[in-house]
């Protein structure tokens, strides 16, 4: 008894059948064509891309970074602990800290550093406090469903300047992708309309080298806002020193590399399939990719960040800035009355182009 071979469908699953006639291989479920060595190379592909990924990163090591901290190095630091979110955070015993700059309850000086990881860089502030104050005036500007109490008499309740920790992940990432492609052309033989669709199978890989993927190692920092005000210019980042945080406050760690790095590979891993993605076909969707991970090294740094609180109608708004490059992204409230108002304007403008069509028509 021989082996029988059976060939699945790439467009619908359906198992394919050899047509005598064209001497190709046809499904009978969804009408598509296939060459019997495209279909072989196919199943290659497919037997090959059962294989595992490999997305294991190395562990963040203490040794190759600037490990703990030496002696008699914090005893110019202070921690504070808000007693309603249970942040901590690290400063100077000369910076003033009156509000969590998270959520904006009172703040508790004590001395808890011992043991805590000395990061490795630093990226210091570029823009002082006033200048953050006058970015986020810019930033209401053009806003215009902004509540005119907001704009006009808003006043920012706090504002404080934070090192935000940051893990930067670096990596050499070898990344396999197929792709369903298809090729749409339509044409006329004076009678009818024709449309003849081309299915095609693509697969391409590459490999990349990536350099400081940052994610923010803090579990009260808003992820998004964290990547939305990136990216930083990392060729200013510099070896980390205590004098950096004078007149600012850096948040302490407590989200671990590990705890991250499966969120890293998935940024990784779409970033070199849009990379990939072949541009020359009418459709390209992709059908599966791996990613393998080499090289792989971990850093531990401190980020600028100010941080903007406000209040409006008994609801806090914050802000992020990107302390080094001016980047700013935050909540706004909305006027109802105003929306209302330009809504109707888009309606009434829709009817009166609409009614003249009509008119025109008739």
């Amino acid at each position: 008894m021989s082996d029988l071979m059976e060939y699945k469908c790439p467009n619908c699953g359906g198992v394919v059948e050899f047509n005598i006639n064209t001497q190709e291989m046809t499904c009978p479920y969804c009408d598509s064509t296939f060459e019997i060595e495209s279909l072989r190379k196919y199943e290659e592909e497919l037997a090959l891309e059962a294989l595992k990924e490999k997305k294991t990163w190395s562990k963040y090591n203490v040794e190759d970074g600037s490990n703990n901290w030496q002696y008699g190095e914090t005893d110019s630091l202070a921690s504070y602990v808000c007693e309603s979110c249970g942040g901590v955070i690290t400063g100077d015993k000369t910076t003033v800290v009156t509000k969590c700059p998270y959520c904006e309850n009172p703040v508790v000086i004590t001395n808890l550093l011992a043991g805590d990881l000395r990061p490795d860089f630093v990226i210091p502030f570029k823009f002082d406090k006033k200048q953050a104050q006058e970015k986020l005036v810019e930033f209401y500007k053009g806003k215009y469903l902004l509540p005119k109490f907001f704009s006009e008499q808003n006043r920012i309740d706090s504002i404080q300047g934070v090192y935000v920790p940051f893990w930067l992940f670096d990596c050499k990432a070898q990344t396999q992708a197929r792709f369903n492609a298809t090729k749409v052309r339509t044409y006329s033989d004076g009678n009818y309309m024709y449309t003849k669709t081309r299915h095609f199978s693509v697969s391409r890989g590459g490999e990349f080298k990536f350099t400081h993927v940052p994610v923010d190692g803090s579990f009260k920092m808003n992820d998004a806002y964290m990547e939305a005000i990136a990216p930083y210019d990392y060729n200013q980042m510099l070896d980390f020193e205590t004098a950096y945080l004078s007149g600012f406050v850096a948040d302490k760690y407590d989200v671990e590399a590990d705890d991250v790095s499966e969120r890293v590979s998935e940024r990784i891993k779409n970033t070199t399939v849009q990379i990939l993605r072949p541009s020359e076909y009418t459709s390209c969707v992709l059908n599966t990719a791996n990613l393998n991970l080499d090289e792989s090294n971990i850093k531990y740094a401190l980020l600028p960040v100010w941080m903007l609180n406000t209040k409006y109608n008994g609801e806090m708004y914050t802000f992020a800035m990107n302390g080094q490059t001016g980047k700013l992204v935050g909540k706004l409230p909305v006027d109802n009355n105003k929306a209302m108002t330009y809504f109707g304007l888009i309606c009434g403008s829709i009817s009166a182009i609409a009614a003249a069509v009509i008119f025109f028509v008739i």
